[in-house]
C-alpha cells in the first residue's frame, strides 16, 4: 500500500461535513475552523481564496482548493473585503458585529447562505475532513497550506455530483457523500503528485526512483516484515551500501528510520480505527514483537503513549469550511 492509497484506504472520511453556500456579489466569509483539511469548489461566479499572510488565489468553476488547517483563510469575490462571517471551531457562525446567523441563514439540507439570491450569486461546494487518517498524515504535511487545482474531465463529474447530492436527504446519504468527497479529494491529490513542477514531497518522487522506488513499495507492502537494510537491498536487487546512499539521498532519511514512521502511522490508524484491538495485536500487525517494543517507539517518535494517542479525541473540524 502506497502512502496516497493508504490515505483513503484506511479511516476514509466519515460524517465529514459538506455544504452547499449560496453568496450574493460582495461576499467573504473567514473560516477560522482549524479543520485538518478542507475542500472548496465553486459551482458557479468567481472567488478567491485568501490564506492569512498569503496572495490571493483565484477560484473560478472547475477549481478546487485543498486548504490544509489550522491556518485561517478567507473565501470571498473581492479581495480586501471585509469578511461579514467568520466560522469557527465550534460549528458556529458570527457576523463582524457577534451576531450568531449558524441558523438564521441555512437554507436547508446542508445549505447555507443568501436568503433570497439572484442569478449571479457564487455556489461553492466545501467538505471538511474532522480527521484525516495518520497514514495520510505524510503527505497532508507535505501539501502548502493551500493547494489550488483545475480538476480535469472525471472530477468535473464528481463536482456535478456532489452538487447534485449534498442537498438530499435520503437513507445512506451521509455515505455517499463521503465517497464523493474522497474521489474528488484523491483527484486533486493525483494531479498535484504527478505534476514534476508541483513541489510534490521527495518521498513520492522516490517512487520513479531505479533504486529507491522498489525498496519504497517493499517496505508499504510488507510493513511487518523484519527488514534489515541488508535484507531490503538483496529484495531490491541492489547492494546494501548503494541502498542506504540513494534512500537518504532521495527520501531524505535512512531506509529504517522510514519505516519506522511508516509502522508507527499504521499503528496509529489501527489504534483509532480498532479501538477494542489490544497493543500486542496492533504491533504483531505493523512488525513489533511486543507491546513494549511498540509503545517505546510511539512514545519516543510522537512524544504520547499509545494508549494516549487513542483515547485523545480527535479534533473537530467546523461547518463552511
Amino acid at each position: 500500500m502506497d502512502t496516497l492509497t493508504g490515505l483513503l484506504d484506511g479511516p476514509k472520511a466519515r460524517g465529514a461535513f459538506l455544504l452547499k453556500s449560496v453568496f450574493d456579489p460582495g461576499w467573504s466569509v473567514r473560516i477560522e475552523d482549524r479543520a485538518p483539511i478542507s475542500v472548496v469548489t465553486l459551482v458557479r461566479g468567481t472567488g478567491w481564496v485568501v490564506p492569512d499572510g498569503g496572495d490571493p488565489v483565484p477560484l473560478g468553476p472547475g477549481d478546487v482548493a485543498l486548504a490544509r488547517g489550522p491556518e485561517p483563510y478567507t473565501l470571498t469575490d473581492t479581495p480586501g473585503l471585509a469578511p461579514q462571517v467568520t466560522v469557527g471551531p465550534d460549528q458556529r457562525c458570527h457576523t463582524a458585529a457577534g451576531a450568531d446567523v449558524s441558523e438564521s441563514m441555512s437554507l436547508g439540507v446542508r445549505t447555507w447562505g443568501a436568503a433570497h439570491p439572484g442569478a449571479d450569486a457564487a455556489v461553492l461546494l466545501s467538505g471538511t475532513y474532522l480527521a484525516p487518517g495518520e497514514i495520510g498524515r505524510r503527505l497532508l504535511d507535505a501539501l502548502p497550506p493551500l493547494l489550488v487545482r483545475s480538476v480535469d474531465t472525471a472530477d468535473r463529474t464528481l463536482v456535478r455530483l456532489l452538487g447534485e447530492e449534498i442537498d438530499k436527504d435520503r437513507p445512506g446519504q451521509e455515505i455517499v457523500l463521503d465517497r464523493l468527497l474522497d474521489l474528488l479529494l484523491i483527484g486533486v491529490l493525483r494531479g498535484w503528485l504527478g505534476d514534476p513542477g508541483s513541489g510534490s514531497p521527495s518521498w513520492y518522487r522516490a517512487y520513479g526512483d531505479p533504486v529507491v522506488g522498489p525498496a519504497l513499495r517493499l517496505l508499504h507492502e510488507e510493513p511487518a516484515y523484519g527488514w534489515t537494510v541488508a535484507a531490503l537491498a538483496g529484495r531490491a536487487g541492489v547492494s546494501r551500501a548503494a541502498l542506504a546512499r540513494r534512500f537518504t539521498e532521495v527520501v531524505g532519511e535512512p531506509p529504517m528510520a522510514y519505516l519506522t514512521g511508516w509502522r508507527l502511522a499504521l499503528a496509529a490508524d489501527l489504534l483509532r480505527a480498532e479501538p477494542d484491538a489490544t497493543l500486542a495485536h496492533v504491533a504483531h500487525r505493523v512488525g513489533y514483537g511486543s507491546a513494549f517494543a511498540l509503545s517505546a517507539a510511539f512514545k519516543r517518535i510522537r512524544g504520547t503513549s499509545p494508549q494516549e494517542f487513542r483515547t485523545r479525541t480527535p479534533a473537530v473540524a467546523s461547518a463552511a469550511g
